[in-house]
């Protein structure tokens, strides 16, 4: 029998493959985790935000702040929060350029999820007196959403 959709899912089906949540993890993982959506067929957008990411310049070691936002259409997969924590965390010492990280992230993002859409725009603390915001954007291209329906 076809499992309906106002119904609950099975929470083990909803949480299989999550190690970090629920668990006390001591350092950074650089691990996107999932869940499914039990939305798909809903056009609606997830926002995540945090002030506390940091880095390191790669030239000088000096430390940049910068606040975060992700904003994604999701399609088949969510993305887990405390592993987004836990992975934002993971660049805490690596030396990297602002526009680098910021599209790093959404790379990363686009593999665990494979949404309809996602943005990241990295706001970076003025530095030397001058702010970076760096935004990067990912849309899927209408063929690969038609492909997948008809397959």
């Amino acid at each position: 029998m076809e499992e309906q959709k106002d119904q609950p899912m099975d929470r083990e089906k909803l949480t299989e493959g999550l190690t970090l949540l629920g668990r006390k993890v001591t350092e950074p993982v650089r691990k996107l985790e999932t869940f499914p959506n039990l939305h798909p067929g809903r056009r609606y957008v997830v926002t995540l935000e945090t002030s506390e990411f940091t880095c390191v310049c790669p030239m000088t070691g000096q430390p940049d702040f910068a606040t975060i936002t992700i904003r994604y259409i999701p399609d088949q997969r969510i993305l887990e929060s405390k592993s987004l924590k836990l992975y934002l965390w993971s660049y805490r010492n690596e030396g990297v350029f602002h526009e680098h990280v910021v599209n790093q992230i959404l790379d990363d993002l686009v593999k665990a999820l494979d949404p309809l859409y996602c943005e990241v725009v990295g706001r970076f603390n003025v530095r030397g007196g001058i702010a970076i915001t760096v935004e990067a954007k990912y849309e899927r291209p209408e063929e690969s959403v038609e492909k997948r329906d008809q397959g």
